[in-house]
């Protein structure tokens, strides 16, 4: 296996879109595979980053759906664990504006199953970078199994985290008492602006930022929707723009961002250490990559970023 390759470690998810009308009483689910660390597999490996995922991919017929789903867009599934628990299934409601809110049916699903035994050095392999985060990060009782891998790992790795809060399944305290140890972890911190408000209401990005960068994260970027994104190292701070396009839905496009960063990190020959050759210019240019990335997603309906091609 060649160490370009880059790991991202978490949950594969069933989203559910419900079709018909509840007062005609009858609704269909249209399920789509998702999860936002597959997402970002899958959009990291249609880029052209070598990609692989770890996960539990349970041997329901959803399981079945995410296999054939990150094969065909060429990840690495030889790190996964054939699990017998069932998929995690969210039920996803649209707004107007095309966010989706999601309903989760988790307990006891394959996700969150993780054991030391699962998670060896031999599963995770020779890679550049650890990507993780979203609800394999704070979901026991495979989350302490999953930070544990994160120390073990960011010795000889770029780390990567996602926190993607998900405010109506984990408790946000679980979110403020980890952010401080997952940055001491990390080398990398990408997170919307909803979720950092979600984390420390009314407090300054540039304050918050600040604090991760003190606890270890040398780069935290902060999405903002249509307003782009903050990019902060080390202190030094700069803004990217969001290219205008006609939004559909916004599913997918946080963690195709994710995938947009990681993958010009990885192209520039950035990835595998501490960052240490990263300089202001290049993250912000990554992060303007990973912006158009992200308007990508957002312009077709659901989590379907983009191969290199599309850009």
């Amino acid at each position: 296996m060649s160490r370009s390759q880059v790991a991202v470690l978490g949950e594969c998810v069933a989203d559910a879109f419900a079709t018909g009308r509840a007062s005609q009483g009858e609704l269909s689910l249209r399920v789509l595979p998702g999860g936002s660390p597959a997402n970002t597999a899958v959009a990291l490996s249609r880029l052209g980053t070598p990609t692989r995922f770890l996960g539990r991919l349970s041997r329901d017929s959803f399981g079945a759906l995410f296999r054939s789903h990150l094969d065909a867009s060429g990840v690495d599934l030889t790190g996964c664990v054939s699990a017998a628990e069932p998929s995690t299934l969210a039920v996803a409601t649209l707004d107007e504006s095309g966010q989706a809110g999601y309903s989760f049916y988790a307990e006891g699903s394959a996700d969150w199953q993780w054991s030391t035994a699962e998670l060896t050095a031999e599963r995770v392999g020779d890679i550049s970078c650890l990507h993780t985060g979203s609800i394999a990060l704070v979901h026991a009782p495979g989350a302490e199994r999953v930070e544990e891998l994160l120390s073990r790992t960011a010795a000889r790795a770029t780390v990567s985290i996602d926190p993607n809060v998900r405010a109506g399944f984990v408790d946000l305290a679980v979110y403020r008492k980890g952010m401080l140890r997952w940055c001491a972890l990390a080398d990398v911190v990408k997170l919307s602006d909803d979720d950092l408000e979600m984390i420390h209401p009314g407090e300054a990005v540039e304050r918050v930022c600040d604090t991760w960068h003190a606890a270890g994260a040398r780069l935290v970027v902060v999405t903002r929707g249509p307003e782009g994104a903050l990019v902060s190292l080390d202190g030094e701070r700069a803004t990217v723009p969001a290219p205008v396009i006609k939004v559909v839905d916004t599913v997918g496009a946080g963690d195709s961002f994710t995938a947009g960063l990681l993958h010009r990190l990885h192209t520039d020959g950035l990835l595998g250490g501490r960052l240490d050759a990263l300089d202001l210019d290049l993250a912000a240019n990554a992060a303007a990559f990973a912006a158009r990335v992200a308007a990508f997603t957002c312009s077709v309906p659901g989590a379907n970023p983009p191969w290199a091609r599309d850009l």
